[in-house]
């Protein structure tokens, strides 16, 4: 007999069974989740406004960088660890403890002195955010059945969407108008919001299973994936790819990996256990996450330069191109259950690939200069690729587990996902600096001695200050460089389309996911 999500929906824990909050209930909750969502998905959009007012009041231009790097770093290394302890402890002390470190953090970042200790704050903001993309995902799983986890997931993501429209301009109007302090002061009364509405409707019973986490293990894992990431973030940035400091941080990350390992498979619960890498649904999801997050990366870092210094549009219009991308994500992350129910979540992750082909492939056809429409519908394609990959995949993979497993593959899947956005933003710097530099060295002889060195392309760019010759030539020579970049975006959507292939084309879905019958294929 079918059980109605209308009125229950039983979550499978072992021998564990436990009720979701009634309907009425289930509202507020995700009003919490998304407004948890929110204070994680507007940070960096927020901050970035504001740099050039934090860096003048605290100094330290040469390490602003780092503002963002140390929070995507521990906020992605964190991910993992807080899906195994929302499995082991429940989900609800997990993420209001991490929305608490995340305010904490918040605070602190707002009563910066200096430059370090604003990067150290913003590291206790990322380990509050870690809790947050985490734990609001399996809660999403937990909460809506295979049915409504899409609709949901399009919910969440159009927080992604507004983030990327308001944040920019509520940093930049702080900064402005008021002081940047306010960006930070801002998450405070949100999240207290937030936690309030969590504390009041959302009640779990915890599985009464004893569980012990060693530390030892989860501290080699964030040391080790840490050391990775920043290996990725500074080659090519701080030191060359081929240099000493590369070459050692690279071998010490594959060793502690390595001890990794080796610590985890004598762990009788690991914080990633061995049987997440050899579940080929689990491998083939994870990958093509890390796939569409490489490649996600190409014009959040190059298309509002581009739109400016090639195109020619202002700042706001740049800024407007960029989240063109966030109208179609939401929409197509919400109808994808309706595909993937018809045509099965690999197949429905293959049409997004297919459509962030399209994206890419429209863009390297761009002429010079390039009218601005056509940067539009990349983004709208990517956008609607996009929200067909990581919704099925998502759904997909916290349906094949029962809810003590779904904060782990939650958890993964998240992990590969920022894990990818990080190898993407090495692969498209390497790209983009190296055609840059083979461009301004063959510049032509009549010019040659008069173009800036490359670190001040874009600066040059949008001064408009050099001569016309000058200033055409680093037009065609940026636009060059972003075809190429984009070029890469392609080989990466077909490599995330090899990925999927080679994934099984039906995902054996727990029974009472959809129907109640067990062993049931999507």
């Amino acid at each position: 007999m079918r059980k109605s999500y209308q009125t229950v929906h039983t979550i499978i824990s072992g021998n564990h069974t436990d009720e979701a909050p009634a309907p009425m209930h289930r509202g507020w909750i995700l009003a919490a989740l998304m407004m948890t969502m929110m204070l994680a998905a507007m940070d960096n959009t927020i901050v970035s406004t504001a740099i050039p007012q934090i860096v003048g009041d605290l100094g330290g231009f040469s390490l602003f960088s780092w503002v963002f790097s140390i929070y995507l770093l521990i906020q992605t290394v964190t991910i993992p660890l807080y899906g195994k302890l929302a499995d082991m402890y429940g989900r609800k002390p997990v993420l209001i403890t991490g929305s608490i470190i995340f305010l904490a953090g918040s605070a602190s970042c707002a009563l910066s002195w200096n430059m370090y200790s604003l990067i150290f704050f913003r590291g206790i903001q990322a380990l509050g955010a870690g809790a947050i993309m985490a734990t609001v995902n399996t809660l999403a799983g937990d909460l809506y059945n295979i049915k409504e986890r899409a609709k949901i997931q399009g919910w969440l993501s159009s927080v992604w969407g507004v983030s990327a429209i308001a944040g920019p301009a509520l940093g930049g109007a702080f900064a402005e108008y008021a002081s940047w302090h306010w960006i930070f002061l801002i998450n405070l009364p949100v999240g207290i919001i937030s936690i309030t509405l969590l504390y009041l409707f959302l009640h779990e019973k915890k599985p009464h299973i004893p569980h012990k986490l060693k530390f030892t293990g989860a501290a080699l894992m964030l040391i080790s994936s840490a050391l990775l990431m920043f290996g990725l973030l500074q080659g090519g940035q701080s030191w060359p790819w081929l240099s000493v400091n590369s070459m050692l941080v690279f071998t010490l990350s594959a060793i502690l990996i390595f001890i990794t390992v080796r610590v985890e498979s004598n762990n009788p619960e690991p914080v990633m256990p061995a049987w997440i890498w050899k579940n080929r649904v689990l491998i083939g999801a994870n990958l093509t996450m890390a796939g569409m997050g490489a490649t996600m990366m190409a014009p959040s870092m190059y298309l509002p330069v581009y739109a400016q210094s090639v195109t020619g549009v202002g700042p706001i219009a740049a800024g407007f191109i960029l989240a063109s991308m966030s109208i179609t994500w939401p929409m197509s992350s919400a109808l994808s259950g309706k595909l993937y129910l018809n045509i099965g979540f690999r197949n429905t992750a293959l049409a997004g690939t297919v459509m962030a082909i399209l994206g890419a492939a429209v863009f390297i056809f761009l002429p010079f200069p390039g009218p601005a429409w056509m940067l539009v519908s990349t983004q709208l394609l990517l956008g609607a690729g996009f929200g067909l990959i990581s919704t099925p995949m998502l759904v997909g993979v916290q349906s094949i587990v029962g809810w003590n497993k779904r904060g782990l593959v939650t958890g993964a899947n998240m992990f590969s996902r920022y894990l990818g956005q990080t190898l993407g933003t090495a692969i498209f710097a390497a790209i983009f600096n190296s055609v840059l530099l083979s461009s301004l060295h063959h510049a032509p002889v009549a010019i040659a001695s008069k173009l800036p060195e490359a670190n001040q392309v874009i600066e040059t760019l949008q001064s408009k200050n050099a001569a016309p010759q000058i200033q055409l030539f680093l037009r065609q020579t940026f636009h060059s460089a972003a075809h190429y970049v984009y070029a890469g975006l392609l080989i990466t959507a077909v490599i995330t389309l090899i990925f999927l292939l080679f994934t099984p084309e039906k995902f054996p879905v727990l029974e009472n996911e959809q129907t109640g019958e067990t062993g049931l294929m999507i």
